[in-house]
């Protein structure tokens, strides 16, 4: 039977960290329930795009993230619902140790603040391949760390032998958290990595459901699945509404704090520093942060989407409010096809390796051509982290779209981290002194950094990055247009107009 967003049977899937085995448990728990006949509902701790596919694939269903830093608490529990929408149970998978969140800034975005947030209980995924009675310890001391948080029970990933797995049992009668599942190792479930993590499902779809399949089939020979979705049905209601993305545009108003914020760090040849949004004006403040009424009252607009493997990186919500905003959302793939879809008013380039497909990318000239066209005609386009490297002259060599006077390499440094920024300059995503929060995640230079008019002042570190040009925004930083969804109504807005 259906259940109700706020009372959807629901479980988080965590650990001590990275490594443990959460994606295989947790994809692996989704798709041997889906095969049971259920309908689950997958999510993400965090602003990973890549999990998120592997769910997709588990359930048939759209995989979701659910980020306390980019979305804020507060909507945590609202986008959980939204998603979990006609759902039987919904397994959410965490993200890297159980209690690490947003650095600097305590439990904030862990897998243990939206347990909490979400009233659902923990299975702990432990990699019990180089310990035996130490199990024990480390299993009460997550359990007793935030009574807050409720352990209901453990899955031992990578265990040995039966002996193994009678010495941990053992170990593990005393720590009063019962076993749920024990894993052997098996090598046809691992699932390929590189620089950035797993490699998208859309890179190898036929190896990668034959990689679910296998996870699903160690999940449910090694686990209680009778035992985990009683578990999930022990969590607690959630109060308040299901997210609704033509509501939220309807309501949305701009975040305003009392206090004061350190200036932006915009360099001084840009003149002062854009107005904080942080601080509450004295006089009437604008109805949106993109001072635009209303939302989808104009005619039908033509949005393209970049997708394909090159650009696998995007949150479900995104089109979601592109089209109650008024837009026709139409996916092409910049690698396949020579021509952006009939009609394309505005272009949206989101995340995902270009750095891979960089020959293939460039060698689809008539794309790139109607790209900088578009770009030139003064159309909206929004680019984030590889559509950003998409833009540019050129990456590792191979010429782009050259949208923008720069050019992109692959560099040996990770850079990575949530980010506080606000917007320096009008764009067709937000007016100046926007505030938003993003995530980076590359291993990539773009030379300049930022151009005349940067996109946004980055607060740590203090920088400006990005690009605003004519109808362009292009930046590193990944956004989650939910928590400003006038974004997506000024973009749709100015797809009409331009």
């Amino acid at each position: 039977m259906l259940t109700s967003p706020s009372s959807v049977p629901r479980l988080v899937v965590a650990a001590p960290s990275s490594g443990s085995g959460k994606t295989t448990v947790a994809t692996g728990l989704m798709a041997a329930l889906t095969a049971r006949g259920l309908a689950v509902s997958p999510h993400k701790v965090g602003p990973d795009y890549i999990d998120p596919g592997y769910h997709s694939l588990a359930t048939g269903r759209t995989g979701r993230n659910l980020d306390a830093y980019l979305c804020g608490p507060e909507l945590v529990g609202p986008l959980f619902a939204h998603g979990a929408r006609g759902c039987d149970i919904a397994v959410v998978e965490g993200v890297m140790g159980m209690f690490d969140g947003a650095a600097g800034e305590g439990e904030l975005a862990s897998t243990a603040h939206v347990a909490k947030l979400l009233r659902a209980p923990v299975v702990l995924v432990v990699d019990a391949s180089s310990q035996s009675r130490s199990v024990a310890a480390l299993v009460h001391g997550f359990a007793s760390w935030d009574p807050e948080v409720r352990i209901g029970g453990v899955i031992l990933n990578k265990v040995a032998s039966d002996r193994h797995e009678e010495l941990l049992r053992e170990a593990l009668d005393s720590a009063g958290v019962p076993v749920l599942g024990v894993l052997r190792r098996v090598a046809r479930v691992d699932t390929p990595s590189r620089h950035l993590g797993l490699v998208p499902v859309a890179e190898r779809r036929a190896s990668a459901v034959d990689s679910v399949a296998a996870m699903a089939e160690q999940v449910s020979r090694g686990c209680d699945l009778e035992a985990l979705v009683a578990l999930a049905r022990s969590a607690g209601v959630l109060s308040g509404a299901a997210w609704d993305a033509a509501e939220a545009l309807a309501s949305s108003l701009p975040p305003l704090v009392s206090s004061p914020a350190p200036p932006l760090p915009v360099p001084s040849s840009l003149g002062a520093a854009p107005p904080d949004p942080r601080i509450r004006p004295e006089g009437p403040r604008p109805r949106t942060p993109d001072g635009l009424e209303g939302a989808g009252r104009g005619h039908k607009v033509t949005v393209a989407v970049a997708g394909g493997p090159a650009f696998t990186f995007s949150y479900a919500e995104h089109a979601e409010l592109l089209g109650a905003a008024g837009a026709e959302v139409v996916v092409f793939d910049p690698l396949r096809d020579e021509r952006l879809p009939e009609g394309t008013a505005g272009l949206v380039i989101g995340g995902g390796f270009p750095e891979v497909y960089a020959a293939e990318l460039s060698s689809n000239e008539a794309l790139r051509k109607e790209v900088a066209a578009l770009a030139e005609s003064g159309a909206p386009v929004a680019a984030e982290c590889a559509g950003l490297l998409y833009l540019c002259r050129e990456l590792d060599g191979q010429p782009l779209c050259g949208v923008l006077d720069a050019t992109a390499r692959m560099s040996e440094r990770l850079t990575l981290g949530y980010r506080d920024a606000v917007a320096v300059s009008d764009s067709v995503l937000a007016v100046a002194g926007t505030r938003m929060r993003g995530h980076e995640f590359h291993r990539t230079v773009v030379e300049p950094g930022s151009g005349t008019a940067p996109a946004w002042g980055v607060l740590a570190p203090r920088r400006v990055e990005g690009f605003v040009e004519r109808g362009v925004h292009a930046s590193y930083l990944h956004t989650h247009w939910a928590s400003e969804p006038g974004v997506a109504r000024r973009f749709v807005e100015r797809c009409r107009t331009s």
